[in-house]
């Protein structure tokens, strides 16, 4: 059985030294014990944080980062002019396209340190929107793609119906995104049938947002078991769309019409009043932030003070994969806070006086939570998902403890993670993915075709 043995590593209850971590044949920890000698256990020499969960993206849209920055000819650019670039770009992706990029994203992903990813995925049907003759072709390829890098995903299949608040017609963009409920139904239990029984796979329902399901569509699929994620209130026009509408705010709405509660996570959550933040926290819901993206996007500044101060719940997530490291998240996060309020240490309080640990922590739960598999920890019943910083990394250089997690986040831009453990599997050594190279061929190859 797999054993490892860490000269430091964080724990539920705070840093310890010579860490041995014993896991069983499915990849689950099985025991935690400091002050161990290592004996016959793999080594991790480094500094040994729990594998971070990546809890939202969109993984087609790795081929496109950094290509939708040009200025549009109206000088206004936003989420919706970059939407539009992303609606051509659909057009161009087969299914083995799909999974050559999600397979060379979950790569990145993993050798910066996420170990899981939580796929909201709503590029079901051929280009002229036809299903494909298996309807969940698209959805299974990233789980394929997933098995193949060795990830552990939680599949989200996105119900995508409308083009607008309750009803308005799709855009022509839009079409190969577009179910009615039923087919939806389908593919959400192919999906179930392709994850049940696996350890690194689970499956949720991914509602898209108030713009694309209608009240009825949502009521029906809150009903169902497993994580559900909905994207919510990113941005100002959809707030004035949903108060136009509703008379509510987007938030709002969902807490006055839906069962929103911890299996809920809402993806950005950017534009809550005072109001929706206590509230919402209330409810354990998860906050879903993308702050990368969200920087990228122009969407705004959520606000994580009122947030946490209500105790409130929260995971990163890479999205549209501009940032590909839980450390850029969390550096974004507390560096927008810092920008917005003009203070310094943001994230933090009396008893965590360290905004890298108080915010990996944050992640790790509200990440794990959010994903709904046994993530997060370094602790028994909890898969054996690692990441070994090196200590001797220039940017960690003779730091310790919380001062290391700080310096991780904080400071450098070269990555300092040496080795990476999935369900108490290798798949990085010495900073590289084992199947870097065949996967990057075949990324390299779509994307030479496209660019022809």
């Amino acid at each position: 059985m797999p054993e490892f043995h860490a000269r430091s590593a964080l724990l539920p209850d705070g840093w310890a030294e010579d860490v041995l971590i014993a896991a069983d044949a499915a990849g689950s920890i099985t025991a935690v014990t400091p002050g161990a000698p290592p004996g016959a256990a793999d080594r991790l020499r480094g500094a040994v944080i729990p594998g971070v969960p990546n809890l939202h993206s969109h993984a087609f849209q790795r081929a496109m980062a950094g290509g939708a920055e040009r200025r549009s000819p109206a000088g206004q650019d936003s989420f919706w002019t970059w939407r539009e670039t992303m609606y051509r770009f659909v057009g161009l992706l087969s299914p083995e396209d799909a999974e050559a990029v999600a397979a060379q994203l979950y790569v990145e992903l993993l050798e910066w340190g996420f170990t899981g990813v939580a796929e909201f995925h709503y590029l079901h049907h051929q280009p002229d929107g036809t299903p494909y003759d298996n309807p969940a072709e698209m959805a299974l390829r990233h789980l394929a793609a997933a098995r193949r890098t060795g990830i552990g995903i939680t599949l989200l299949p996105s119900l995508y119906r409308h083009g607008g608040i309750f009803g308005r017609d799709p855009a022509p963009g839009q079409r190969r995104f577009l179910n009615d409920l039923d087919p939806y139904l389908r593919i959400l239990e192919d999906c179930r049938a392709a994850t049940r029984g696996d350890p690194q796979a689970a499956t949720g329902m991914a509602p898209h947002s108030l713009r694309a399901v209608t009240p009825a569509m949502l009521e029906t699929v809150a009903t169902l078991p497993g994580p559900l994620h909905i994207h919510a209130a990113e941005q100002v026009k959809e707030v004035e769309e949903c108060l136009a509408a509703t008379g509510a705010r987007p938030v709002q709405w969902l807490l006055d019409n839906a069962p929103v509660d911890a299996r809920w996570c809402l993806i950005h959550a950017t534009h809550m009043d005072a109001g929706e933040v206590v509230a919402l926290a209330r409810t354990g819901a998860v906050a879903g932030l993308c702050p990368t993206t969200e920087a990228s996007l122009g969407d705004g500044t959520f606000p994580l003070r009122p947030w946490l101060a209500a105790g409130g719940r929260l995971g990163v997530g890479t999205d549209s994969h501009v940032g590909v490291s839980p450390r850029d998240e969390l550096r974004q996060l507390e560096t927008s806070q810092r920008l917005a309020l003009r203070e310094r240490a943001v994230a933090t309080s009396e008893a965590a006086p360290h905004p890298g640990r108080l915010l990996l922590e944050a992640a790790l739960a509200g990440g794990a939570q959010a994903s709904g598999r046994p993530l997060g920890g370094i602790a028994p019943g909890l898969r054996c998902d690692l990441v070994e910083l090196d200590a001797l990394h220039p940017s960690l250089l003779g730091r310790s403890g919380d001062g290391l997690l700080d310096a991780w986040v904080f400071s450098g831009q070269a990555n300092p993670v040496r080795t990476v453990v999935v369900g108490g599997r290798r798949v990085v050594e010495a900073g590289q993915h084992i199947a870097r190279l065949e996967i990057g061929e075949a990324f390299a190859g779509t994307m030479r075709r496209w660019m022809a």
